[in-house]
């Protein structure tokens, strides 16, 4: 009963935070909406208690769910860094109803983790969502793995889309130049 709740609420939430999204199916903000659920999902199926989360340390499993937790932060914090200091995102200056003032970017960001790859925050999702399925294993949470996976990739080529819209063939040249998640892989 507790799960479903905090399934509630935190629905409740990225779907306020992602409503002008979610009025859009075109936007890449609808599926990143479904990849988020589908991590919140999978937390909340994976974690079965804190001595499961935290025990056995020493495991191939949990070395890996680890090494991928502690990694995803990496992409997140120099990405959002990033996407503040060098997008220059500034209010009024992109009208894009549905992004999230973070993405209203009103430069190109190329440098740091954008010079090997387009979504280190997309990244970060996946390797934060892999990590999470590494915890406990099971037929349902390689499903929710997946699933939020999926969305994240669509969430990405959506998005790939709207930047050429935006930025035109600077996007396109940087798309050549660099991968997508993992740098000089995919």
């Amino acid at each position: 009963m507790t799960r479903a709740l905090i399934f509630v609420v935190v629905t409740a939430a990225l779907a306020y935070l992602s409503r002008a999204s979610l009025a859009d199916p075109h936007s890449h903000g609808f599926h990143r909406f479904f990849a988020w659920e589908l991590i919140v999902a999978l937390v909340l199926v994976n974690f079965v208690s804190l001595r499961q989360w935290f025990g056995d340390p020493l495991s191939f499993r949990q070395f890996v769910s680890w090494a991928l937790l502690f990694g995803s932060l990496v992409p997140v914090v120099s990405g959002v860094h990033l996407l503040r200091t060098a997008g220059k995102p500034e209010r009024g200056q992109r009208v894009d109803e549905p992004l999230l003032e973070i993405e209203k970017t009103t430069r190109l960001v190329t440098t740091g983790m954008f010079k090997y790859i387009r979504h280190p925050l997309y990244s970060s999702l996946l390797l934060l969502t892999w990590g999470v399925f590494f915890k406990y294993p099971s037929w349902l949470a390689g499903a929710l793995a997946l699933g939020a996976s999926s969305f994240l990739l669509a969430t990405a080529k959506t998005e790939e889309r709207e930047n050429v819209r935006y930025f035109g063939p600077a996007y396109r040249a940087y798309m050549q130049r660099t991968k997508m998640f993992v740098p000089f892989v995919f």
